[in-house]
């Protein structure tokens, strides 16, 4: 992906958006509310606080879940089965069919959620440590998982035949969860173009796939009679030209046009910005989330993403009599910084940051994919514990996502992750929820890029690598990995350290641990043997300043 920054074609179109959905909204239910707060980035940010529970809460779970679950072959298969060459469109050739024959829309509709038990999952998500849960309510694919007022393509017609983001919601709730929804949907128009193309190669080259070729009326007697096929996948945008004759020129086009990270909305066609918006407002308004995740950069749109900001903040206002709400969204400018929170998306941070933020992460891809359990490649207990304590004492919150299969269950090794995750909250939760940040975040020589979607240049953390947090007048220390004997902490010696007195340092689950002070360090004599992410609470006087 790349930065954006709207032309003055978007920024007009998007004008033109706006007026067109404030016109349809006055006619629906779910008009935009009104209030104090203004679709403007000075009032965001001069109307937002960051809320106490956001704070408080230190780790979410996301339910990162919909049709692409399905072929279990992990992220954007809604794209890339349309892609030749791609091994997402080999494995729909060889399982579903032709792409020209069976495309997308019939994936939707083999999304049954047969087996989800949200009780069972949402026990396990809370034992886990989350304090917050996320709902995925429309990606890229344009299905909106909930009751949808202005999108019939939706789960209560197609696939589960349910509300899903309205059964989450009373599931998280009633589990005495916070709730949030992700909204994807602002990127559905671009990414969907592939649909719209051909094979460049072979027996059926230049045969057009079924999104160039489905109406309505193509409908009549099937399972999607009264559906059109064009609102799901958003219309001829910017669709191939005949005559491409190889993989290699096809993925070149796809890359040079509709693969580009774009937040304006489709040229010359102000309907899908103005769709978003009244799908967005009815979200809100059913089910009142305390957090929304924008998979953009800022926000969608223009002035369409703005209105949608203010109408959020106000809603939370009607609701909470203040805003205490999470709207969060990725590569803020200094403008947008304090008006939303930013998401880094699977990145790193090297610093302490002044205001709250979240990164989001999963422990495989996004969507499921089958090959993470067979080869035993998801991120670890260990590996989530050390992110965890990381981005915390950095001022930040994380949200795991945990890939479900098509059928909503977790594979064995997922359960065996979330148990290793409620076993270390269950000893060391007390450094994390409720924290705050120290003076420094702490210590070691593991230096971190910052960034989005850098995670897989990571090589580890070392058992010298430690993070800060205060809780309570106590301050903690989590080392990243598990040091072997004696563990010095270069912050807490005299020559750097002087605010307060060491009086009893212990090992949480683990007792008392001897320790001494000198110029260099606070030397700690811990036990061999400790476990992932081991953590030491250090009281006295004046400790936590």
């Amino acid at each position: 992906m790349i930065g954006y920054r709207p032309s003055r074609r978007a920024v007009i179109g998007g004008g033109v958006a706006l007026a067109a959905a404030r016109g349809a909204l006055a006619q629906s239910a779910a008009g935009l509310a009104t209030g104090p707060v203004r679709p403007t980035w000075d009032s965001l940010v001069h109307h937002y606080r960051y809320p106490d529970w956001f704070r408080d809460a230190k780790f979410g779970i996301w339910s990162h879940w919909g049709p692409q679950a399905v072929p279990e072959q992990g992220d954007w298969y809604g794209r890339f089965m349309y892609m030749q060459g791609h091994p997402m469109y080999r494995h729909h050739l060889a399982t579903y069919g032709h792409p020209a024959d069976t495309g997308m829309i019939d994936i939707q509709n083999r999304w049954t959620a047969a087996a989800w038990d949200p009780e069972a999952l949402m026990k396990r998500f809370t034992a886990a440590g989350a304090k917050y849960f996320v709902s995925l309510a429309c990606h890229h694919d344009n299905l909106d998982c909930y009751d949808s007022s202005h999108h019939a393509w939706n789960t209560l017609r197609v696939g589960p035949k349910r509300d899903v983001v309205g059964i989450w919601e009373k599931t998280a709730r009633a589990a005495g969860l916070r709730f949030g929804v992700s909204n994807h949907a602002a990127h559905a128009w671009h990414w969907f173009q592939p649909a719209y193309a051909y094979d460049p190669e072979g027996p059926r080259k230049g045969e057009r796939y079924d999104a160039y070729r489905l109406t309505r009326a193509d409908g009549r007697g099937k399972w999607w009679d009264g559906l059109d096929p064009q609102e799901l996948y958003t219309g001829r945008h910017m669709v191939a030209p005949d005559g491409i004759d190889s993989i290699a020129a096809m993925d070149a086009w796809h890359d040079q046009h509709d693969g580009q990270w774009m937040e304006h909305g489709p040229p010359a066609d102000p309907r899908y910005a103005t769709n978003w918006l009244l799908r967005q407002a009815d979200l809100m308004a059913k089910y009142k989330p305390d957090f929304c995740y924008f998979d953009d950069y800022e926000l969608p749109f223009g002035a369409v993403g703005l209105e949608a900001a203010a109408d959020y903040y106000n809603r939370s206002i009607e609701w909470h009599g203040k805003i205490d709400v999470v709207l969060t969204a990725k590569q803020l400018k200094p403008y947008a910084r304090f008006g939303l929170v930013q998401d880094v998306e699977r990145g790193f941070s090297d610093h302490l940051w002044d205001e709250p933020w979240q990164t989001d992460t999963c422990i495989g891809d996004w969507f499921y994919n089958r090959s993470r359990f067979t080869d035993r490649s998801y991120k670890s207990a260990a590996d989530v514990l050390q992110r965890l304590a990381d981005v915390v004492s950095k001022n930040g919150n994380l949200l795991l996502s945990v890939p479900q299969r098509g059928d909503g269950t977790i594979d064995a090794e997922e359960e065996k992750i979330l148990d290793g995750l409620a076993a270390w909250m269950t000893v060391n939760g007390e450094a994390i929820f409720g924290s705050r940040p120290w003076r420094v975040y702490g210590e070691g020589p593991t230096v971190l890029a910052t960034g989005m979607q850098n995670e897989g240049g990571f090589k580890g953390f070392t058992d010298r690598d430690v993070r800060f947090t205060v809780n309570k007048g106590a301050l903690y220390a989590l080392f990243l990995a598990p040091p072997a004997g004696e563990a010095a902490i270069a912050a807490l010696g005299w020559d750097r350290w002087r605010g307060g007195a060491i009086e009893r340092v212990t090992l949480l689950g683990g007792g008392t641990v001897p320790y001494r002070q000198d110029g260099a360090a606070l030397r700690l004599d811990l036990p061999r043997g400790l476990g992932t992410v081991p953590v030491v609470k250090i009281e006295g006087r004046g400790i936590s300043g």
